[in-house]
């Protein structure tokens, strides 16, 4: 079993994201119940299932988090769930919404990245996201946004689109972020069936100002709520590696394409307000930016004059940065 075998359905599954026009996600698309769709990852009691069965709720505690785990494994798909964060003093705490295959290619996984890591009280949470293909680790694409809301107030979407050529992540139907596969990529583009993950645990080592600030269980139990959870994508047998659905359903122009014109000035206009790190303008990391950065002078700009030393002509710092094997990413902006 391995990526080489992948080539043999990969063109059953594209039937999901072609022939469609670019619109907003997810507003008709069905939501599949917990049972149906997912299964406990780990975390006892933490987990929750409510009473109709499509909302989750997963909790931190001094003996352990939580999460689920989709049942099937998926090939390409648009992938969605609204989430209420915990409130109050979150530093060290980390609530992910991810695509992985880890288990199944220890070295050589693919992943797709919502993180949501907390903060001291006073201090608003904050997105990571991440993309990792075919074992990548070592090329962090992490870029990183202050939420511009308050997202322990209410619930909010986060919203992932995977094709063969693209992945966008939206936040209320919003595009944060677009990622293109580009030829010099080779490997290094998620290809390979994922399984779909939600989890809330403790990140003290480095979520926080790099390990500054950690969980305080003093604030436990944390709390993060899961509803409207979205699986709409081409399900894979996880032995044959084949095909065995791909849902094409009435409510398919639900599903995403692209990003609009006015999608775009949207995505700019938050990323040139919120975004706070973005690998491919690291000149610490990297003396010239990864082959499939599309640079932007006006987002240089911001981040230069946000952090000159990260982001200019700065001399490297001296220290740590903190890796880890899940998602791998490295504590590579200093929060606030």
């Amino acid at each position: 079993m391995g990526f080489f075998h992948l080539g043999l359905f990969l063109c059953a599954c594209q039937v999901l994201v072609l022939g469609v026009v670019a619109s907003a996600p997810s507003g008709n698309l069905p939501i599949i119940p917990f049972d149906e769709g997912y299964t406990k990852l780990f975390g006892d009691d933490n987990l929750m299932i409510l009473r109709d069965g499509k909302s989750v709720h997963l909790s931190l505690d001094e003996r352990t988090g939580s999460g689920f785990v989709s049942q099937d494994l998926y090939q390409h798909g648009f992938f969605s769930a609204s989430i209420k964060l915990p409130a109050d003093y979150t530093a060290g705490v980390v609530v992910a919404f991810y695509m992985s295959n880890g288990d199944m290619f220890p070295k050589y996984h693919d992943e797709i990245d919502f993180e949501f890591l907390g903060n001291i009280r006073g201090k608003e949470w904050r997105v990571q996201t991440n993309i990792y293909g075919n074992g990548s680790t070592n090329t962090g694409r992490e870029e990183r946004y202050n939420l511009w809301f308050d997202p322990s107030d209410d619930y909010h979407q986060y919203s992932i689109l995977w094709t063969d050529s693209q992945i966008i992540f939206y936040v209320d139907n919003v595009p944060i972020r677009e990622f293109k596969k580009t030829e010099s990529m080779g490997g290094d583009f998620p290809a390979k069936p994922m399984s779909l993950y939600a989890t809330i645990w403790d990140g003290s080592d480095w979520a926080t100002n790099g390990g500054k600030y950690r969980v305080n269980y003093k604030y436990a139990p944390y709390l993060a709520e899961f509803s409207d959870l979205v699986l709409h994508g081409c399900a894979v047998d996880p032995i044959e590696q084949l095909s065995k659905k791909c849902e094409k359903t009435q409510n398919s122009e639900s599903v995403p394409t692209g990003v609009t014109r006015l999608q775009r000035m949207k995505m700019e206009s938050l990323r040139m307000k919120h975004m706070t790190y973005s690998y491919c303008y690291d000149r610490i990391r990297y003396k010239s930016p990864p082959s499939e950065c599309v640079i932007s002078p006006q987002e240089a700009e911001r981040l230069r004059v946000f952090d000159p030393v990260t982001f200019g002509k700065g001399r490297r710092r001296h220290g740590k940065h903190h890796h880890r094997s899940r998602g791998s990413q490295a504590e590579v902006a200093t929060s606030v």
